[in-house]
């Protein structure tokens, strides 16, 4: 911060601002801001989620509860109880300067369309501009977003491209891939090579444009179910990277038989065998069951108990279930107890899968297209905007 105007200072001048008010702009901003809404929200009688600190909660007598998430000034308010939700909106008006806009229909750049089968959610117009401001409107569609036959690597020879219009595009498909799982692990690759992108690279991305300009309405969908359960698909892609041959793992979570989060990621050390690959794999997916699991118990839903977590890899399955020492676990002990540990308490149970019928499949590499669009259906994704 520079030094206001008419301020005589010394040489050796050691003074700093003191921060009166919280300013737009200022890093100080939305930290004094989201202090500020918890504090007037939790005086409501709201509870703060332990498990995700911008949800509030608040339930009443008769079973009812009411849901605020924030995103910085941007809130949605839910619930079953309307006559709670619209004090809470005359509350919050004297509070702060809100602008109440009807039923939720445009999120942060995400489309929310509802019917009697559920709600679908998309980022068709996000989609538009990316293309519409990259030129990209009259391309060659292309039926998936990447290559089977295309292996990335940090130098291939090729020649350099603009770095910043590189993870300009980039950073905009990794915030797309929000809504569209189905370009998750293409965007996890080409976001590997943000320091030094070449045109090799830069043709991957193009490549990414083309699929959405064949898919630009498709998106997530959540429809009514039976199911009271959660269900997990890991799946690792052994030593996949020809940089380091690091494997790349993936799983993806459903609830209630709908698709909710999902990963794709390269795993932090070499694995020595597919094993312990999907092993990693396995670990990183209950995680992610035992943070749903304490989301819900904190909104109060009823859950069917134990979870699933599906793999399709035997040995990964046998060293998960035996709990017998052996040198194929000595590398992968942590996670071997921690997987058996939540197996005996009868928090999840692992089941195999074929690998034709794992999900997390197309989180961890390029899939031809019959496959591809086997697995983006059984995600649960839709376009809603095909004419019927």
């Amino acid at each position: 911060m520079d030094i206001p105007t008419g301020l005589e200072t010394t040489s050796n001048f050691n003074k700093v601002c003191r921060l009166r008010k919280s300013l737009y702009g200022l890093k100080q901003s939305p930290r004094a801001w989201f202090e500020r809404f918890t504090k007037v929200v939790k005086g409501y009688g709201f509870v703060q989620c332990q498990s995700d600190h911008t949800l509030f909660v608040k339930h009443f007598p008769e079973g009812k509860l009411a849901i605020i998430i924030v995103y910085v000034d941007d809130i949605i308010l839910t619930g079953d109880h309307e006559e709670k939700i619209d004090l809470l909106k005359k509350l919050l008006t004297k509070e702060f300067e809100i602008k109440d806009l009807g039923n939720l229909k445009y999120f942060l750049g995400m489309e929310i369309a509802r019917s009697k089968k559920g709600i679908a959610i998309s980022q068709r117009k996000y989609v538009l501009d990316l293309l519409n401001e990259t030129g990209m409107l009259g391309c060659k569609p292309a039926e998936t977003p990447m290559d089977t036959t295309v292996k990335l690597e940090e130098s291939d020879g090729s020649a350099p491209v603009d770095k910043g219009r590189y993870q300009r595009l980039v950073g905009k498909l990794i915030y797309l891939s929000h809504t569209r799982p189905d370009i998750g692990f293409s965007v996890s690759v080409v976001s590997q090579f943000m320091n030094n992108p070449t045109e090799k690279h830069m043709t991957v991305v193009i490549r990414i444009l083309r699929y959405l300009k064949m898919t630009p309405g498709k998106g997530l969908f959540f429809q009514r179910t039976t199911k009271k359960e959660i269900e997990i698909f890991s799946d690792a892609d052994w030593a996949g990277s020809v940089t380091d041959r690091r494997s790349t793992l993936g799983y993806c979570s459903f609830v209630w038989g709908n698709l909710v989060t999902w990963r794709s990621k390269k795993q932090s050390m070499v694995a020595r065998s597919s094993a312990e690959a999907e092993f990693r794999a396995m670990a990183q997916g209950i995680c992610e069951g035992i943070w749903l699991n304490r989301l819900l118990e904190e909104l109060r839903v009823p859950l069917k108990h134990p979870m699933v977590l599906y793999c399709d890899n035997q040995a990964a399955i046998s060293i998960a279930k035996n709990p017998v020492h052996h040198d194929r676990t000595k590398h992968v002990e942590i996670d071997r107890h921690f997987i058996k540990e939540k197996i005996e308490e009868g928090v999840f149970k692992v089941s195999y899968t074929p690998t034709n019928c794992q999900t997390a499949d197309i989180l961890t590499k390029a899939l031809a297209r019959v496959n591809f669009e086997d697995l983006t259906e059984k995600l649960g994704m839709i376009n809603i905007y095909n004419a019927a």
